[in-house]
């Protein structure tokens, strides 16, 4: 029989507390592991799964997604159209009155603030474990307003992404647990002995606003939430308005766990708009929203750096990601190796993504002969329509197509670049409409303009640039302090090379890959292990995760009173 509230609290922080033992455990070592697994298989999670994710999503089409909010305006928005059909989802959002959210948000806040934070813990982890319970129709819902590939869809908007969610947790754990509650203090003043019992609360900040990006919405999102709700800030999730079913059923998830547990579930809410009436700033503006985390492009990025204060803004925006290729082992085997390595985390997404290498510098005397071996590997992916379905996956929208093409007139006009690759659409084997595109591929050459390449490109354009290693370290490093980076990579046969390097690299606060080959994507960023973001250049000021991503979502209030 239920033994009431308390005990099932109890039970929730017992079941989930191996967990979050493991994941705090595995941010101190940096070592590998995960409570999920990422791989979409039957022989893990059974014949039934599959389908009935499919089904879910199915269902969710043509139809209107309720939340159940307060302050619905009576309208609905409704924008995201599949880049896989390239036909409308036809789901429907209620709007909700931004202000209506925000007090919701504050009201539930009162309860929530005085919930043990353990207990708010534990909650995050049930959120995680039931929406790990759905990611099969996750990755439908990402599949089709993103354009992920299935299995990039399943795994890096599902597990990955929750694991960045769980790695928050483990620091808003570290973080809280470091500060004792009570403490009596006693010394000596003249000729009397002072003795006072402290106090220590853990207040937290405010509402959180989280604004996601459109072609990874989980993954930025998941961290940014559990962070706030464990450190007892309620959330409101913004979505991109071509991206807002993934967010839509994050958020009807959380809602459900704490309806479940006796907490109101306006503690999370979703924001929706259109995009010709965004509603960020409505949010942004309002004096109770205290904690901001945004995703997405750079311009926006830059301008909330510039304008938000006396409130928390956290941003990862994005960069112009670099590889230098100095040397490499003296065989075909190494060429070969290096040029796989590029041409498949070029092609991953389709370079929609934030860790996409754009700019290739090669060594002259390799020059010729890496190109062609990187273009070689991109059209043999290309070539072979069931890979390419699987790494390339769709192009989410019209604006990376602009890009390619803006690319494609800039070769034409910069002296010394020549399009080594025409960029084409393959023919998806499950979605003969699906809107694809294979890499433009640009080579520059002797003095080059830099500026074809000095800023990034949100789509599959890459650009081989000969320049000698040093020369190329240094330009390198100088696109990652004026430009941003999120991920640089580094070709060395030459230890001394490598030993000049790296400093550089470190005072930009460009995250280093150095002679990364074989079956892991070169791009992959391995939480628990993988600080993601320095926070020290343009891309973005914060990283995912460390302490100072949680440990300012609450402020500690003492009191102190003479012991009896």
């Amino acid at each position: 029989m239920d033994g009431g509230p308390l005990d099932r609290h109890a039970e929730l922080i017992a079941r989930h507390a191996a967990t979050l033992d493991a994941a705090i455990q595995a941010v101190r070592t940096r070592q590998a592991w995960s409570p999920f697994s990422d791989s979409p298989s039957t022989k893990i999670h059974g014949p039934d799964k599959p389908p009935a994710g499919k089904a879910a999503f199915e269902s969710r089409l043509g139809t209107t997604f309720d939340l159940d909010q307060p302050g619905a305006t009576g309208a609905t928005v409704g924008e995201e159209v599949s880049p896989y059909t390239q036909q409308p989802l036809d789901i429907r959002y209620p709007v909700s009155d931004p202000d209506a959210l925000v007090a919701s948000a504050i009201t539930a806040m009162a309860q929530w603030r005085e919930v043990d934070f353990e207990l708010r813990l534990a909650l995050c982890l049930e959120m995680a474990q039931r929406l790990y319970d759905r990611n099969f129709e996750m990755a439908h819902a990402v599949m089709h307003v993103a354009g992920q590939s299935y299995t990039q869809a399943f795994s890096g908007s599902g597990p990955n992404a929750l694991d960045r969610g769980v790695e928050a947790l483990a620091y808003a754990a570290k973080a809280m647990r470091d500060v004792t509650p009570t403490a009596d203090y006693h010394r000596p003043f003249g000729a009397d002995q002072v003795a006072l019992r402290k106090t220590y609360t853990l207040v937290p900040r405010g509402v959180g606003l989280v604004i996601c990006c459109a072609s990874f919405p989980t993954w930025n999102a998941y961290p940014a939430m559990f962070a706030s709700l464990a450190t007892g800030n309620p959330v409101i999730v913004k979505p991109h308005p071509i991206a807002v079913l993934p967010m839509a059923l994050v958020v009807e998830t959380c809602r459900q766990v704490l309806a479940d547990f006796g907490f109101d579930p306006n503690l999370v809410t979703l924001a929706v708009d259109a995009l010709a009436e965004p509603v960020a700033g409505r949010f942004i503006d309002h004096p109770d929203v205290q904690i901001i985390d945004f995703t997405g492009s750079p311009r926006y990025g830059g301008h909330l750096e510039r304008t938000v204060t006396g409130k928390l803004l956290f941003t990862e925006t994005a960069g112009v990601n670099t590889v230098v290729i100095d040397s490499v082992p003296q065989n075909q085997a190494g060429l070969g190796a290096v040029a796989r390595a590029v041409a498949r985390s070029s092609s991953l997404f389709s370079a929609q993504m934030c860790t996409s290498p754009q700019v290739i510098y090669i060594a002259p005397d390799l020059f010729e002969a890496m190109s062609s071996a990187i273009v070689d590997q991109i059209d043999a992916i290309a070539a072979d329509p069931a890979q390419a379905a699987g790494i390339m996956g769709a192009i989410q929208g019209q604006v990376s197509l602009d890009v390619v093409a803006e690319a494609r007139r800039a070769a034409d006009a910069t002296p010394g670049a020549r399009v080594l690759r025409e960029a084409g659409a393959y023919t998806h084997p499950q979605f003969p409409d699906a809107r694809t595109l294979t890499p433009l591929v640009i080579a520059v050459e002797g003095a080059g303009d830099p500026e074809i390449y000095a800023e990034e490109r949100f789509g599959p354009v890459l650009f081989l640039v000969s320049r000698p290693a040093d020369e190329a370290v240094m330009e390198a490093t100088w696109l990652a302090r004026t430009r941003g980076s999120i991920s640089s990579y580094l070709y060395s046969t030459d230890e001394a090379f490598i030993d000049r390097a790296v400093p550089a690299y470190e005072a930009a606060g460009a995250n280093l890959s150095i002679n990364l080959t074989g079956a892991m994507w070169i791009n992959f960023a391995a939480a628990y292990s993988d600080y993601h973001v320095t926070g020290l250049n343009p891309a973005g000021n914060a990283c995912l995760a460390d302490l100072a991503f949680v440990a300012s979502r609450f402020r500690i209030v003492q009191r102190r009173r003479p012991i009896a």
